[in-house]
Parts: structure tokens; sequence; C-alpha cells
């Protein structure tokens, strides 16, 4: 199935669905009482009417989706006949896709309103039973279509009208197809690990069910020295706070509930990894990174240059983070320490209105036809504004083909959700684009290049930013909040990147994993990337326990080579203007008409090579010696 997103289990094996992109940490909840999903203004609520009209049009959708299931059974065995036939098989994939897709965004969508609500969680169980039951029915289809002469599909391809109209369009995904045709196994072998796939994710949906609905954790005392129920969000709020005891309590209290776990923890991400490892001896690949980049088609070297260039970059790490300790006035760093933003937001409060105003002079230089289709965007039911009870906390962009894409955000009126505006809208621009541009076995996007149009958006936002920032206090801010984006997304992500690839790697020598050494290894690069400025705290190695990214390994990467690749656009758009500018857009237009580095190798950034990673830690070591002049 085309455009799908690989899920947890086989990392070969397709879901067609379409993930939400761009998901951000939960939002801080709000000081008042939420209001309920009905008092939230409709202009500031988005359409998923315009998915479905209602849930009976979804029902029917789904009936009808049902009984498609059969005509994949039609083309077994027939799709070395000719051209055509191969030509319809695929066209009834794509629109069994499509409309997979519309089910599961809006039973989501509709959940994420309001998770109280359970009648979209049964919708999106359906919706994922029906998926695994089309995964199994085309299951022959791979390795069939595989077993014909390469250079027959390639001539079918090439074909002219009326022999082989339309085939010409599939012409990449079948140069993807060949090219993991190593890695396709036989027919049963295919419908077998399909099968399977959902007894495969039990690692990553066990974790999900302990994370976010069986681990509560105990009451800690507030800025105002309140005792309040210490939750996951709070966490993130209590971390950045002013008040250093409330800091480490919360820190404290929080690794303490997961200790009372870890030995499943262990368990858990053990059997995830060990899972990763089987199938890529089942399609016979040398590790499970090989496996996860050939995904992609990404060289082993992008990832080898990533964390060679970042670990070249700690000094620079290391330096911001004795400013960070000289600036709070504390003889010693702790790892509950490292999230206080050391100027205050000049800003108490962001109405929305100004936000996207922000946003959308921050994104001027990509041009005109660009932010009319932001400002459409916002005025057109794309958006989900504001908290309400029950509402999925973070924020997230789900592009839906043939419709538009949506928006969730829970907007609380910060400088950070201003950035989280035009970070979301860089995903669903990217969508947007290249729906319109593509057909659609192109119109999505492989994750290693999502986060580049959105964080491009946010480079773009910050350089505006700082050109306002007359103030030195504003712009020390600022500069700030740039460092910590590079830290937590390059140098945290990166961590959480060679943590993947130790685990991998002993688990793949035969070593057992433990929460013992799982938590010594974390240790080890925590030591190594924090450096003799940071007191390394015991709570810390647990830390591994609570990331949800592990249960999908070699995903984070794509979070930092993202965040180069943006610094490197953003800048090229600033200094060349419009060449540069074209150049990005039509990046964003291919959608996943070509492999992922070749698509930014033309956008003028080259992956393959360290320069990128170079470049954005060049930056950030700018940024380091900007912050020490701006705090004296």
């Amino acid at each position: 199935m085309p455009r799908s997103r690989r899920v947890p289990g086989d990392p070969r094996a397709i879901l067609p669905l379409r993930a939400p992109e761009g998901l951000r940490g939960p939002g801080a909840p709000g000081p008042d009482v939420l209001r309920a999903r009905a008092d939230i203004p409709p202009e500031h609520r988005w359409h998923l009417q315009d998915i479905f009209s209602d849930d009976a049009a979804w029902e029917d959708a789904l009936a009808a989706l049902q009984g498609r299931i059969a005509l994949a059974a039609g083309f077994r065995g027939r799709l070395g006949e000719g051209p055509r036939v191969l030509l319809q098989a695929l066209s009834t994939q794509d629109e069994t896709g499509r409309e997979l897709e519309k089910l599961f965004a809006y039973a989501h969508m509709r959940s994420d309103e309001d998770t109280r609500v359970s009648t979209y969680q049964a919708m999106m169980g359906r919706v994922a039973m029906l998926a695994t039951q089309i995964e199994g029915a085309w299951a022959y289809f791979e390795p069939e279509l595989l077993s014909l002469p390469e250079a027959r599909l390639r001539r079918w391809c090439a074909a002219p009208p009326p022999e082989a109209a339309g085939l010409a369009i599939y012409r990449h995904k079948l140069d993807n197809l060949l090219r993991q045709k190593p890695h396709v196994l036989s027919a049963p072998e295919e419908e077998l690990l399909a099968r399977a796939g959902e007894i495969a994710r039990a690692p990553d949906t066990v974790f999900g069910m302990l994370n976010d609905a069986d681990l509560t954790f105990p009451n800690v005392h507030d800025d105002q020295g309140r005792l309040v129920e210490l939750t996951k969000g709070r966490f993130i709020r209590f971390m950045e706070s002013g008040n250093r005891a409330v800091r480490r309590e919360s820190f404290e209290t929080l690794y303490a509930t997961y200790a009372k776990q870890r030995n499943t923890l262990g368990a858990l991400l053990s059997a995830s990894v060990k899972r990763d490892w089987f199938y890529a001896q089942s399609r016979r690949y040398a590790s499970s990174l090989q496996m996860a980049l050939d995904a992609d088609n990404v060289p082993l070297a992008v990832y080898e240059n990533l964390i060679a260039a970042v670990r070249g970059s700690l000094p620079a790490l290391h330096r911001y983070l004795r400013l960070r300790r000289r600036a709070l006035g504390l003889e010693r760093l702790h790892m509950y320490d490292l999230h206080v933003p050391l100027v205050e937001e000049p800003e108490a409060h962001i109405p929305y209105a100004e936000a996207l105003r922000t946003v959308q002079r921050g994104l001027a230089p990509l041009g005109e036809d660009y932010v009319r289709r932001y400002c459409e965007g916002v005025a057109s039911g794309w958006v989900d504004v504001f908290e309400n009870q029950g509402k999925t906390g973070g924020a997230y962009s789900w592009g839906v083909y043939g419709v538009h894409p949506f928006v969730l955000l829970n907007y609380q009126g910060s400088i950070d959700h201003v950035f989280t505006i035009a970070h979301e809208f860089g995903h669903a621009l990217h969508s947007h684009l290249a729906q319109e541009t593509q057909p659609y076995p192109y119109a999505g996007h492989s994750i290693f290049v999502a986060e580049v149009a959105s964080t491009a958006n946010e480079s773009l936002l910050m350089r505006h930013l700082l050109e306002q920032a007359t103030e030195r206090r504003q712009r020390a801010y600022l500069v700030n909040h740039y460092l910590e984006e590079f830290r937590t997304t390059v140098f945290r992500q990166v961590m959480f990147a060679e943590f993947e690839k130790v685990i991998h790697e002993r688990a793949e020598a035969g070593e057992a994993l433990t929460a013992d050494s799982l938590s010594a290894a974390y240790r080890e690069l925590n030591l190594a990337y924090y450096g003799p400025e940071v007191e390394v705290d015991p709570q810390i190695d647990l830390e591994w326990a609570r990331i949800p990214h592990f249960y999908n390994a070699f995903y984070v990467y794509k979070y930092a080579t993202g965040f180069s690749a943006a610094q490197a656009l953003a800048e090229a758009i600033c200094r060349d203007g419009a060449a540069a500018r074209q150049r990005y857009l039509g990046f964003l237009r291919a959608g996943a008409s070509k492999y992922p580095v070749d698509l930014l190798r033309e956008a003028g950034v080259d992956m393959a090579s360290p320069g990128p990673v170079d470049a954005a830690m060049a930056v950030f070591g700018r940024l380091v010696e900007e912050l020490e002049t701006l705090l004296g």
C-alpha cells in the first residue's frame, strides 16, 4: 500500500494510516478550569466535517471499504499478465489507502478532541483491525511483483499509452521496491509477518498503557508551596520553575516512580530491541540499524557522520552548560537545572491573533504564495486552537489527501507556543503543497524530511524575532531559547540515537539487556555528553524508561538531521533570496517522488556529508558566544 507509515513490528511492514506529524510534548495545563468542548468558539475548532460530514458517513465509508478487501484476491497470480492489470492493481491499492487514511484520521482526531469519549476510541480500534486485514490481503503483492523479470517491469513503465497509460507515475515506487528486493520474502512468509504485526507491536502497546494509563505519581509542591499531583505535563513545567526546590522534588519523585517499575520497563525495551533484530534477520539485513535506514534509502554514513559531528562539538555544549551554571549562580549544575530559562520570558501572554500575525511576518521570506496559503489555512478550519476538557495534549499536523491538512494546538500564549504554530504549519504546508502537486503515491513524505519543513519555519521566525529585538534582555531570552532548541533537538536526540545504536549492537551480539545494563549504558552517554559541568544524578540513569521513541527504533536521529538541514536551508533563503526559495519550495512540492537524501541535495543540502551538521554546530557556538556577551 503506498504512502503508508511504518509501525512498530516489522519495520518494513506497512499500515496504511497517516500518522500525525510534528507531535510535540504535552502542553502545560492552564491555571483556570478548562472549558468544555462545546464552549470553544466554532472559529477556533477544526472542521473535521471536511473529511466526513458526520459519524454516520464514516460508518458508511468503513462498510464500503470492508467490501473492497476482496478486490485484492482478484489480482493474485495475475500481475504478470501485462501493464494494464498491474496498473489496475496499483490503482486499487491507492484507492484503498486513501479511504483508509481518511477513516483513521477522522476517528483519531475526533478522539483527540475529547479522549474521554469511548466511541471514537472504538472507531480507531475498528479501523486498525481493518488495516491489518487489508495488509494481509495484499501481502502477496510485493513477492509476486518481484518474481517478474526486472526488465519487463521497466519496459511496462516506459510503454506509451494506451498500453500502459498511468503506469509511468509508479516508476519511482517500483524502483524503490526493486531496490529492496533482497529483503522481500515469499508470499506466505510476507503474509505470516503481516499477521504477526499486532503481536509484534505488543512492547509498544504495553509500554503505552503502563506509561500513559497505569503509572500515577505522588503529590509534590508547586511554586506556591501547594501540594499538587505530579503529572507528566506538570513535570515539564516544574522543570522550568525558577524555584530549585520545586525542580529537584519533581525530578526525584518522577524517577522514584519509574524506579518501582524498572524491571518491567527494562523487559519491555529489551523485547522491542529483540523484535527489531528478529525482523532484521528475517529480512536478511546485517543489523537493525541497516534495516531502519534502508526504508528511506539513507546511507549509513548519514547516521555515523551525525554522531561524529555532534561528539566533536561537545566542547561547545560544555561551554554553554558552564554559562548556564554561572547564570543560575550555582556551584554545581544538576540534571534538574537544565530546563529553567536563563532569562525570563519578556511577555506574560501573547494573544492568539497576535501570534498568528507574528508567524506570518516570520514566514515572509518564503514568498507571498506561501504566506497566502498559511493565512487561508488559519481562516479555513484547519486549526483546533485551545485546550478543552479531555483534549489530547501537545500539538501536531495531519495531512489528509484530497481534503487539506489539520493542525492541533493547545495554545497557551507563550513564545514557545508561537513557535509551535510556525512548526506545525511547516508540516501542514509541506503536506498541502505536496498533495497539490503530486499524485497520491508520492503526496506524502518521508519522516526523514518531515522535520525539515517544520524546523525551517521555526528558524525563519527566530531570525525575524531577533531582528526585531532591540532590548538586551529580550534578545538574551531569544538566544537562550534558540540554544535550547539546539541542545534538545540536536545534542539530546543524538545522544538518544547513540543509545539506540549501542543497545541494538549489544543485543545483536547476544548480550542480554536488563534494567541494570540499560541504565549503565545510558549513564555512560550522559557523562560524555554533559561533561564536567553537570552532576549526572543517578536518577537520570533511568530516563530511558520513559522515552516512547525508543519503541520506534532509529527514529530520533531524524530530528537532528532535520534540524541541521533546516538551519542550512533557512540561511540560504535569507542570504540568496528567490533562487534558494524556489529550490526549497520545489523540495516541499516534491513530496515523496524521490529518495529523501536526493530531495534535500537538490534543495541545496547534502546530508551524506558532515557539512550541514558541522555548520549547525558552528551556529550553536556563535550563539553561545553571543549569550555570554548579553549576560555579561
